[in-house]
C-alpha cells in the first residue's frame, strides 16, 4: 500500500470561509497517520504538461499555470487561484500519476506490498472538463490518472468509480466518447453541477446511479450492488480508480444524503474484490469531496482500511 500527498497541496489557499480548506488534508493526513503508522507516506511528484495535455486544453493549463496571481483569482463563485494553487494542482494531479506507476509496478513485478495507493491531495479534480476548471476543482486528477494508465502502460480498459456526493460531470465529459473507461457514479440528485442522470449513457461506458435527497445506506449499498458493481464485473476493468469523495456523510454541510462510514467501508471491500479478480489487485483511490473534519476523519480511515485488507 502507497500514500502519496504533498504539502504544496496545503498552499491551495481558497479562504477563510470557504468549505474546501486546507483543513480538510490536514484530518485525512492526521488521522490515516495515526491508524496506519506502518504505511510509507510519498511526495506526489508535479504532473508534466503533456500528462495534463491528454485529458485538458492548452487554454486551461495556460490559466491555471501561467497566470499572474498576487492575492487570489475568483474563476467562478466556488473555485479560486491562489498564489499556491498552480503548484497543489500540478502535486495532486502528478499523485495519480504516480500512484498508477506504483500499483502496476507492484503487480507486474510482484514486489511486496498491496497494490494499492491513496493520494490525499487537494484541490479535488473531478469536475474540471477538458477547457473549465469549475466546482472547487482545477484539473481533473482521476482523468490524468486514468489517461497515463491507458498511454503510458498501454491498458485497454481503465474503470473509474465516483462515490463523491456531486456527480463528476468533469471526469464523465472527458471520457464519454472512450470505450477504453468505465465511468461509474452514484450521487445525489437534484444537486451541484445538475448532471448524471440515468440516461447520460456516453458510448455505453457511463453508467450513473442518482439518490434521492435524504437516502441513506440503504439507498447506496442497492444503487452499487443492483445497478453499479454488475456492469464493472463485465467490464473487467485492468485498474480501479476511485474518486472517493466523503461528502454523502450525514454530518456533511454541503448535501442532504445520510450514509455511515460503515456503508464507505462496505463498497470499499466489494471494490477491492473486484479488483482481485479483474486487475490483480490494482486499485487507485483519490481524495475528492467531504467538507466535515470528523466525516472526513472517519471515512478515510474506513475507506483506505477496506483498500488494505
Amino acid at each position: 500500500m502507497h500514500f502519496f500527498t504533498h504539502t504544496a497541496c496545503l498552499e491551495h489557499d481558497t479562504g477563510t470561509a470557504h468549505a474546501e480548506r486546507p483543513a480538510r488534508l490536514e484530518a485525512v493526513t492526521t488521522a490515516l497517520r495515526l491508524a496506519f503508522p506502518q504505511v510509507a507516506w510519498f511526495d506526489a511528484p508535479r504532473a508534466t504538461r503533456g500528462q495534463l495535455l491528454r485529458v485538458h486544453d492548452d487554454g486551461l493549463l495556460r490559466l491555471v499555470l501561467d497566470t499572474p496571481v498576487r492575492t487570489s483569482i475568483a474563476l467562478d463563485p466556488d473555485t479560486v487561484l491562489s498564489p499556491g494553487s498552480a503548484e497543489a494542482a500540478l502535486r495532486a494531479a502528478g499523485a495519480g500519476v504516480a500512484a498508477v506507476d506504483a500499483v502496476i509496478i507492484t503487480a507486474q513485478q510482484g514486489e511486496p506490498g498491496l497494490p494499492r495507493a491513496f493520494c490525499a491531495v487537494r484541490p479535488p479534480g473531478h469536475h474540471a472538463t477538458p477547457s473549465v476548471a469549475m466546482g472547487f476543482c482545477l484539473f481533473n486528477s482521476i482523468a490524468v490518472a486514468a489517461a497515463h494508465a491507458l498511454e503510458a502502460h498501454g491498458l485497454s480498459r481503465v474503470a473509474i468509480v465516483d462515490f463523491d456526493v456531486h456527480h463528476g460531470n468533469g471526469t464523465q465529459a472527458i471520457f464519454d466518447g472512450d470505450a477504453r473507461v468505465l465511468y461509474l457514479s452514484s450521487h445525489q440528485m437534484p444537486l451541484y453541477p445538475d448532471t448524471g442522470y440515468a440516461n447520460e449513457r456516453g458510448v455505453g461506458n457511463i453508467v450513473n446511479a442518482p439518490l434521492r435527497l435524504g437516502s441513506g445506506g440503504e439507498a447506496f449499498r442497492a444503487a452499487w450492488a443492483q445497478t453499479l458493481l454488475p456492469v464493472i464485473d463485465s467490464f473487467r476493468p485492468q485498474l480501479l480508480l476511485v474518486s472517493a469523495g466523503f461528502d454523502a456523510h450525514r454530518l456533511d454541510p454541503l448535501a442532504q444524503l445520510q450514509l455511515e462510514a460503515s456503508d464507505y467501508a462496505w463498497l470499499t471491500a466489494e471494490l477491492v474484490a473486484l479488483a482481485n479478480r479483474h486487475a490483480r489487485g490494482r486499485v487507485v483511490s483519490m481524495l475528492e469531496g467531504g467538507y466535515d473534519l470528523t466525516a472526513l476523519r472517519e471515512c478515510s480511515v474506513a475507506h483506505v482500511r477496506g483498500l488494505m485488507e
